[in-house]
């Protein structure tokens, strides 16, 4: 499987490798990740830009997912003994922190085989056990569901009342919001991180607000 993520890789990145990261919010948890020095030098103009647009999502922590799962670990109650899906999990960081916080049962989701794929590999490295949908239609309830970096984009809002309905407790990780308005949802905090392996991304986008929707 770990061959077939290189594979995937490389066809956008040539000569890129993948390599087992230590988070720096959360070095307790290591994840199968782009090297830190992929050769961008080699790519031509047009690979970069095509890396900048449709990057492979799971081969990077984003800053969003980094601090969730940071904040599971630091308040485990949050998580302890429950049952959670983490939508558009990329390299299931959400997941894997709040199974190693004492979650019952995780979930990644991700429309994306090939995420599912690195969460599975990312899973078996942390030594935790998850389940995977790539269908959030078929996802079970649980008592709570994670989101990161999805609702900046607004066409995605009407998930969010989607997840208010289904789920017992919505928690969203934005990086791109920046504290603006969510429909049921209030703000817990703002922290600063950033992407690992860092894109260089413009510096707005290392500070990351966490929301929890309103009525638990």
């Amino acid at each position: 499987m770990l061959d077939n993520l290189i594979r995937v890789v490389n066809s956008t990145i040539p000569d890129a490798e993948l390599t087992e990261t230590a988070l720096p919010q959360c070095p307790d948890i290591t994840l199968t990740l782009l090297q830190s020095a992929y050769p961008a030098e080699r790519l031509s103009h047009e690979q970069a830009a095509h890396l900048m647009e449709f990057p492979p999502y799971w081969a990077f922590c984003w800053a969003s997912g980094q601090v969730l799962a940071r904040y599971f670990l630091n308040h485990p109650e949050l998580v302890a003994g429950k049952t959670l899906v983490d939508f558009g999990a990329g390299s299931g960081v959400v997941a894997i922190a709040a199974k190693k916080a004492g979650a019952i049962k995780a979930i990644v989701c991700d429309s994306d085989p090939i995420a599912l794929q690195a969460c599975q590999v990312n899973a078996q490295l942390n030594e935790v056990e998850i389940e995977y949908c790539e269908d959030y239609a078929k996802a079970p309830d649980t008592d709570l569901i994670t989101a990161a970096d999805v609702f900046y984009d607004r066409d995605n809002l009407p998930l969010l009342e989607s997840m208010q309905q289904r789920f017992g407790v919505v928690w969203v990780s934005d990086s791109r919001l920046k504290g603006q308005a969510l429909p049921g949802m209030k703000v817990i905090d703002h922290f600063d991180s950033h992407t690992v392996p860092d894109l260089q991304e413009s510096i707005e986008f290392n500070h990351v607000c966490l929301y929890r929707s309103d009525e638990l």
